[in-house]
């Protein structure tokens, strides 16, 4: 019988943490169960050699979680608070619509948004990703436990940050876990360079997290609410309450910071600047060596921003249901109604502008010349409508991998224990010793996977597994 020691909750009236902490010793072995308020969250258990070190290990756990503010609580008192945080207030645009070539109806807001030349992703709140052509069919659909924040790109991989602290890996057939961020940070923004991740949380902390899944470093901001955080070579340009702040990749110095009109609500870069949405109805433009550049003035609060030819020309979407283009030197050049909702996140690809809104649509824009131009005299295409298939086909988190008995010419590795954490390393000959970044959720110490690919990272200390993994049972 479990020798239940205590239930702790951390619920901030005004702020947005929402958890609660569960503790329980049964005979050697401690049980931890932690999430959100009125959801399953994680477990996690170990054992130990003796059931007094299991209490102990459970006392320091619970100590450590009273000094950051948890306290003693009764399951089912408090309820389970909406995740969406950020303010998605829509109302509608007075300004002529814009040319709407096809809608895809997700069925929920939708925050994440990515586009390269063969499709188009897009993210939900419900949990719910989608792969579509630029013609707007569905191509392939996945089903993660908790809602989409946002999804960012890292050379090849393609990534899913979501509401249950763990960072997916969609680029093989079905989600594997890549990430697995630790409970107490609020993800707000994500963004991963070359593996390694930053991440911006609801209480203006910056945290760096290696290939491996480990802290690096992490840094508290000038101001709350980090909805930009935005990765390249250079460092870490993070978007907050207080300013936009730059950090040094290896050890977090600050570089620069810049004080901003407004809170920023949304970050683009491009090779030379960074760009910042803001509440006070602005987009601003600056170096990344932190100088001020042009500014672009909206009528409205702005929620999202993107970039075209890097910054050849800015668009913006305001809370009023409208999207704007700006020329490189501020000028506005037109503003447009989307008529689907209020844009939360934009990306620009070959004269299309692609938005994801407050009503969970994702829109496929015309934006070149000759259809801005028929749309301010009033013609605009008749939009083709799409609405999201049902879940059934939907490719769930993989938590096993097919077998196999013959490495062929593929790459082996194998997962092995390092202390308390699971790593992996090359089996195969010809490679460096060094770990290889694999999925989190199918590692078990002592088994050896065949992967399609080894890559190097830019960084030169880690390789990243690329194509199908497999299970090698020799």
């Amino acid at each position: 019988m479990a020798d239940q020691l205590e239930y702790l909750e951390l619920s901030e009236a005004e702020g947005s943490a929402h958890k609660f902490y569960e503790v329980a010793v049964n005979d050697c072995l401690l049980t931890i169960r932690y999430g959100r308020i009125g959801d399953q969250g994680q477990r996690q258990e170990k054992s130990f050699p003796s059931h007094e070190q299991a209490l102990a290990e459970a006392k320091k756990k619970i100590s450590a979680k009273k000094k950051k503010g948890y306290e003693n609580a009764v399951m089912g008192v408090r309820q389970k608070r909406a995740i969406t945080r950020r303010a998605t207030a829509s109302s509608p645009s007075r300004s002529k619509p814009s040319p709407v070539i096809w809608r895809f109806e997700t069925g929920a807001a939708t925050f994440g948004i990515f586009v390269d030349e063969t499709s188009v992703w897009a993210g939900t709140q419900a949990g719910r990703v989608f792969r579509l052509s630029h013609e707007g069919n569905v191509t392939h659909q996945f089903k993660l436990p908790d809602g989409v924040k946002c999804i960012v790109a890292d050379d090849d991989w393609l990534y899913a940050g979501c509401d249950d602290g763990k960072v997916y890996d969609l680029s093989s057939k079905a989600p594997m876990v890549a990430y697995e961020i630790h409970e107490s940070t609020d993800i707000y923004w994500l963004d991963i360079a070359d593996g390694v991740l930053g991440v911006a949380d609801a209480n203006g902390k910056i945290v760096i997290i290696n290939h491996d899944d480990e802290s690096q470093w992490e840094k508290q901001s000038r101001g709350k609410s980090g909805w930009m955080v935005r990765c390249d070579e250079l460092g870490v340009y993070h978007g907050h309450t207080g300013g936009i702040t730059m950090y040094d990749w290896e050890d977090g110095t600050q570089i620069w910071h810049a004080n901003t009109d407004g809170q920023v609500l949304f970050g683009w870069q491009e090779e030379s600047h960074v760009y910042a949405a803001t509440s006070a109805d602005k987009v601003l433009q600056f170096t990344k060596r932190g100088e001020p550049g042009h500014t672009y003035v909206c009528d409205s609060t702005v929620y999202s921003c993107a970039t075209a030819e890097d910054g050849k020309y800015v668009f913006a979407g305001d809370n009023s249901s409208s999207v704007y283009c700006f020329a490189e030197d501020g000028k506005r050049i037109w503003k447009l109604a989307t008529r689907c909702g209020s844009a939360l996140s934009m990306q620009y690809h070959r004269d299309r502008l692609y938005i994801v809104t407050s009503d969970g649509t994702l829109a496929c824009l015309d934006v070149s010349d000759a259809a801005i131009e028929a749309a301010e005299a009033g013609t605009v295409p008749e939009a083709k409508t799409f609405t999201a298939p049902t879940e059934a086909a939907a490719a769930q988190v993989q938590s096993s991998v097919e077998r196999v008995d013959n490495a062929g010419d593929k790459v082996v590795v194998e997962c092995y224990q390092e202390g308390s954490k699971l790593r992996v390393r090359v089996v195969s000959a010809g490679y460096e010793a060094w770990n290889v970044q694999f999925p989190k959720n199918i590692r078990e110490a002592g088994r050896r996977y065949v992967v399609d690919e080894l890559r190097p990272s830019s960084r030169g200390n880690f390789y990243r597994a690329y194509g199908e993994i497999k299970r090698l049972d020799d």
